[in-house]
């Protein structure tokens, strides 16, 4: 099954993509695939932030959310999570809390040595740049240092 012949059978179409360091989201969903979806489909595009995976996707806010293009509507709203703040913010809080105890607790060099998901998810120390793709990114591959190197400086 291709991506293709999935938007082709489908009224709802929500697309995401994650790339580390807020990297541009590649863009999967064609216009032509959503020309050969019904009229009145929804395309939701969770990967707006990062530029999107629609061709035809572009950046919506909450006070005015939805725009239609070859007859889909696209909802491409930023921030989604926005809409329940609350309710996020705990979400992001409970999936947190930890990584910023154990770094506190035990400082960001150590921290890093026994948790890869801290070492993974650090992206600047000591005004170093650790994750390439925001190197990348922002063209300053001049400042980029590899985690573990900076850790040591």
């Amino acid at each position: 099954m291709t991506i293709a012949n999935t938007i082709r059978e489908s009224d709802l179409v929500i697309g995401a993509v994650l790339l580390p360091g807020g990297a541009k989201a590649p863009k999967l969903v064609k216009r032509e695939h959503l020309k050969t979806m019904r009229p009145g489909s929804v395309f939701v595009d969770v990967a707006i932030d990062q530029g999107g995976i629609g061709e035809t996707s572009h950046p919506t806010s909450h006070d005015d959310p939805v725009f239609i293009e070859e007859g889909v509507v696209h909802y491409c709203v930023a921030n989604m999570p926005g809409a329940y703040a609350r309710t996020s913010a705990i979400a992001l809080s409970n999936a947190t809390v930890s990584y910023g105890v154990q770094i506190a607790s035990q400082g960001v060099v150590k921290a890093c040595e026994e948790n890869r998901a801290i070492c993974k998810g650090l992206s600047i120390h000591k005004k170093r740049l650790t994750l390439p793709v925001v190197s990348e990114t922002f063209k300053m591959d001049d400042e980029y240092t590899e985690t573990l190197a900076a850790l040591k400086l």
